[in-house]
């Protein structure tokens, strides 16, 4: 996982049990939680406890399903991991599109989301961060491994996000996301496509 401190975990963790009961629309046992949810049997153990206190699940017998309160906060949370499914299926595997928008749900705000429904009409349009000559933009897609895209989504870099790039130097690019400066490299810069903010 990107974040290390527990409470950001547990987040995850609940986030994760949230949307897979939404996605079976029954009663799942924890086994199932266990088998779908990756993390340690005491973090699923709290995240289970944090989403009773908050009267989101029921349990009985080591089943669990969703409270009234619970569906509405669990379907927000499977329509983001549909919208951003949709939006990665036609550029990645299904398998990748699925995986990514495991990470990646956990970390977008609602500016971002709403930026990706936008961009879903450019998809495949843009240039990459390397080439691109404008001062602002929002970022389309990123071309990294596994292990870069993580590295990248943990420094605040999304498709959907809007970026003003301060600097461009020969080995690399200084972008300004929100409040961050950030350097990165030209190989990385090669591998994220940026389009104009105002086309987007």
């Amino acid at each position: 996982m990107i974040m290390e401190k527990e409470s950001d975990i547990l987040k995850i963790v609940t986030e994760d049990i949230l949307r897979l009961l939404a996605e079976t629309g029954n009663r799942v046992a924890m086994e199932s939680i266990k088998d779908e949810v990756k993390a340690s049997d005491s973090i699923i153990s709290k995240a289970i406890n944090k989403l009773k206190e908050k009267n989101l699940i029921l349990d009985n017998r080591n089943y669990y399903w969703l409270t009234s309160r619970g569906k509405t906060e669990s379907e927000d949370i499977l329509e983001k991991h549909l919208l951003l499914e949709k939006y990665f299926i036609d550029i990645k595997s299904n398998k990748e599109a699925h995986n990514i928008s495991h990470l990646f749900e956990h970390y977008i705000s609602k500016e971002v989301l709403d930026n990706l429904k936008k961009l879903s009409t450019f998809k495949g349009e843009g240039l990459s961060l390397a080439e691109f000559k404008k001062e602002e933009g929002l970022i389309a897609d990123i071309t990294l491994d596994a292990q870069l895209f993580e590295r990248i989504i943990s420094m605040g870099i999304f498709p959907g996000e809007k970026i003003k790039v301060i600097a461009r130097l020969p080995n690399g690019v200084v972008l300004k996301i929100g409040n961050k400066k950030i350097f990165l490299a030209l190989e990385i810069a090669k591998n994220i496509k940026v389009l104009a903010y105002e086309k987007a």
